[in-house]
């Protein structure tokens, strides 16, 4: 895609937000001799995000005269060095960041990032956002989410559900599956077919999820706040964390996912499933948008998770901007414009969430699916945030622990208590 201006390298930022007005920030304002907007962001060209963002960067160029020299960047490179860029005077003027207390609670914590609670409420997002999906905007001082100054945007919601090909489902004479003892049953009817069932990989985020989507059907409302937001001790070997690492092993054990999935990455999943050979894919609603585009031999749809209340999910990531922004009032005005209907549409009509959208402008029927089921599990109050969330390393040792369960190098009761004692460990010194 052709960016006039623009650099390409990698990550989706927007704008965050502290003050649109001159009242609302002391820093750079629309008068400012550099009117260079630098934004990052790590959403894919052709994604449902990405067509949105790139149509807002052109409006907002029209609109403000200001250039933004975009920077693509992946999201392992930001997750890995935000503290240290955005410490510095490399840091952009606005971007895209993962939301939860281990990282945009972190860097609000440690003083890295811009309250732009004058801002959300100049230009009135915080009346666009449901309560639900404000969450995860906003961390106290000790960077814990859910209340709190503002310190980011989200634009677009998300959560993980299971993508099926419907093709491979009729060959088999089975239907999406309602119950779990269903879902279990077409497993293993894959299995018997000769077919890995399942697309997973453990070097990244798939296997995590599916592995906390199974705590998350053997738990409540009450579990999740102590896992998310230490209210009270998680129980390591209790029966929702138990279940789910043993369920995990079981999988593997009985071929629903190939141990080969221990040295895969999430790309390599969700070919997997795009190139028709694997029938089933638990993730997230990211890949929406692209599988409309990439999948073009079958027939494809999506099923929530049998028998489970709550589901991974939340608000998406956010635009958030960095305390040493050198523009931040441009970056206002570029969260802004992202939030106007006819964006929000073009996000929704092309397999993203929409936030602010009007439902009216959403035409595309294959995006009405996704959005139906994500209002759906919002409505019940089914968001259930992410495994990773809780500390800044747990989405490392999460990887790392399932891999040695692929491998068969540890038992369940050995991965719990590694994950126990690092989780416990920076919860102890969180409350110190």
């Amino acid at each position: 895609m052709k960016r006039r201006t623009r650099i390409l390298t990698g990550i989706t930022a927007l704008v965050a937000a502290t003050g649109v007005l001159a009242g609302c920030s002391g820093s750079s304002n629309d008068s400012a001799d550099d009117k260079t907007l630098t934004l990052w962001h790590y959403e894919g060209a052709d994604s449902a995000m990405g067509k949105a963002w790139d149509e807002a960067i052109k409006v907002f160029e029209e609109e403000t005269g200001a250039t933004v020299k975009f920077e693509e960047k992946g999201f392992e490179q930001i997750r890995s060095t935000a503290s240290q860029v955005l410490n510095s005077n490399e840091a952009p003027d606005i971007l895209e960041y993962a939301k939860g207390n281990g990282t945009a609670g972190l860097l609000a914590s440690q003083g890295l990032l811009t309250d732009i609670t004058d801002a959300v409420e100049q230009y009135g997002w915080d009346d666009k956002l449901a309560p639900a999906l404000q969450t995860t905007a906003r961390y106290d001082d000790e960077g814990v989410m859910g209340s709190g100054p503002w310190y980011g945007v989200p634009n677009y919601g998300e959560f993980v559900t299971v993508y099926y090909n419907k093709d491979a489902f009729a060959a088999q004479g089975i239907e999406p599956p309602t119950t779990y003892a269903e879902f279990e049953a077409d497993l293993q009817k894959f299995k018997d077919a000769g077919t890995t069932p399942l697309a997973e990989a453990a070097q990244e985020y798939p296997l995590g999820q599916l592995w906390y989507q199974l705590a998350l059907s053997q738990a409540d409302r009450d579990w999740v706040d102590d896992y998310q937001l230490y209210t009270n001790p998680v129980d390591w070997q209790g029966e929702a964390l138990t279940y789910a690492t043993d369920t995990v092993k079981d999988y593997v054990d009985k071929g629903y996912i190939s141990q080969d999935a221990s040295g895969l990455k999430a790309e390599d999943a969700g070919l997997q499933f795009i190139n028709g050979q694997a029938p089933m894919f638990v993730s997230g609603s990211w890949w929406y948008g692209r599988f409309t585009t990439d999948i073009t031999d079958f027939d494809w749809g999506i099923f929530e998770f049998p028998e489970s209340e709550l589901n991974l999910g939340s608000a998406g990531n956010m635009w958030v901007v960095p305390a040493s922004a050198k523009n931040p009032d441009l970056a206002y005005k570029f969260i802004d414009i992202t939030m106007r209907p006819e964006i929000q549409a073009i996000l929704g009509n092309n397999g993203g969430l929409p936030v602010a959208a009007d439902i009216a402008d959403i035409t595309d029927e294959k995006s009405k699916e996704l959005i139906d089921q994500f209002n759906t599990i919002n409505e019940r109050d089914g968001l259930a945030f992410y495994p990773d969330w809780p500390t800044p390393t747990f989405y490392d040792e999460l990887n790392g622990e399932l891999q040695n369960l692929i491998n068969g190098t540890e038992d369940t009761s050995t991965v719990l208590t590694t994950l126990g004692d690092d989780y416990d460990s920076y919860v102890d010194d969180f409350r110190k």
